[in-house]
């Protein structure tokens, strides 16, 4: 039966091999469990409630991908848009975090209708690829910083701002260790690396009596502090009208380049061969609205897929290996709930890390494309919004055209955007 509907043997591939490469794309992206929670729940949301709903979206999402899609791309709350959620739609802009679930709704409905109509594609042809290297940059700044100030590396200074935090606590070091250890686990291509570094410190911080062991397995707590909570009419309040928007072009740079790397990678895009791009990308897009029904933010494709795909993954086998451990994970919301911030810390960190590879795919040579690159990788730590960057990027991309004669080169999803985001300010100066 797995063979006559995953055509494994049309995609060279066996059921043994399907399942080690599920298990190794579920090792690396299952971080996500412990990380989600400690960010949402800064907002109020019921910490183990937001545990329930992250291992459902994963296992929804994931078996969606693997049914539908039949790709080996598992699904997840994503990093980025969860810290927006959190730190700037609640904790800066102050609305509740039930708008902040209507938001993410309504942005998947969106996303769903530009699927459908094929209007993502277009979106994601018009956007130059030096802001989409620079969106990327700049989430793993925002992360980055989200990471140091919870880990108390940096602190507040009325002098500087921001200045080092004292480093000789024990929270701030544990978290230096944490970060080693994760980074030298990936680099000897150990599996699981920031799961790994996750637990070790979570183990370390309960052996020197700093957070509370509360065990390991149990049956799962209930979701219902946050299942169908979202408060879609307050999400179309006109504060939020350009979170939607952020919400909305994060979601399709951010899932559609991981879902054409991860499969062009997997052979599953081959030039003049039929394939499953757009089973996928409704997949991912339908993810996104049961994501925020079960009370989580934007469900997305994790490019920690590539994992599996290089152990020999190749079918919806491998994703719905994948699903199937993300339920098996409910069990554990003991664990996840004795998580101290200063082991997620690393594992941000980390991930931030690796999203500032993206910019060396910028055209530095070009100042055109680079000033709106750097402006909007700098602007999202530095105003403490992915929102800020996106508009001050995109606006000052469309003006840097238009004022050295190449209005033409600007794509007209760009000006859309800029446009767009213009009229948000003006909203706001009023």
């Amino acid at each position: 039966m797995l063979e006559k509907f995953f055509e494994l043997k049309q995609h060279g591939t066996s059921v043994r091999t399907e399942v080690v490469a599920g298990a190794t794309t579920f090792l690396t992206m299952a971080y996500i469990i412990f990380v989600n929670p400690e960010i949402l729940s800064s907002t109020g949301m019921d910490r183990d409630a937001v545990f329930v709903a992250t291992c459902l979206a994963a296992a929804l999402g994931t078996l969606i991908m693997a049914l539908f899609a039949r790709w080996p791309i598992g699904m997840a709350p994503g990093m980025g848009l969860n810290a927006f959620f959190a730190f700037t739609v609640v904790g800066a802009m102050g609305f509740t975090w039930q708008q902040a679930l209507g938001a993410v709704f309504i942005s998947g409905v969106i996303f769903l209708i530009l699927t459908v109509t094929g209007v993502r594609r277009w979106l994601i042809s018009g956007i130059p690829a030096s802001m989409r290297s620079a969106i990327a940059a700049g989430i793993g700044f925002f992360l980055a910083i989200i990471a140091l100030k919870s880990s108390g590396i940096v602190v507040a200074s009325p002098a500087t701002f921001v200045t080092l935090g004292d480093v000789t606590q024990t929270g701030p070091l544990l978290a230096i260790l944490g970060f080693f250890v994760i980074a030298a686990l990936d680099a000897l291509k150990v599996r699981g690396a920031i799961l790994i570094g996750i637990l070790v410190v979570t183990g370390l911080s309960m052996a020197l009596g700093i957070s509370e062991f509360r065990g390991v397995m149990s049956a799962p707590p209930s979701i219902m502090p946050t299942f169908l909570q979202l408060d879609i009419w307050g999400a179309l309040h006109g504060g939020l009208l350009h979170v939607i928007l952020v919400f909305v072009l994060v979601e399709v740079f951010d899932a559609t380049g991981t879902l054409i790397g991860v499969a062009k990678r997997a052979g599953l895009m081959q030039e003049g061969k039929k394939n499953r791009l757009g089973r996928a990308l409704m997949a991912d897009s339908t993810a996104i609205v049961a994501g925020s029904l079960l009370g989580t933010s934007s469900t997305t494709a994790y490019v920690e897929s590539a994992s599996g795909v290089q152990a020999g993954g190749r079918t919806g086998l491998t994703a719905l290996v994948v699903a199937a451990l993300f339920l098996a994970a409910l069990l554990f919301s003991p664990l996840a709930g004795s998580v101290p911030a200063y082991a997620t810390a690393p594992a941000l960190l980390y991930v931030a890390a690796l999203m500032m590879r993206e910019l060396v795919e910028i055209d530095w040579d070009d100042v055109t494309e680079s000033v709106p690159a750097a402006l909007t990788a700098l602007i999202m730590p530095f105003t403490y919004s992915i929102a800020n960057g996106l508009a001050v990027g995109f606006i000052s991309y469309a003006v840097l055209k238009t004022l050295t004669g190449r209005p033409r080169d600007v794509h007209p999803a760009t000006w859309i955007v800029a446009i767009l985001f213009v009229i948000r300010f003006a909203f706001l100066a009023e």
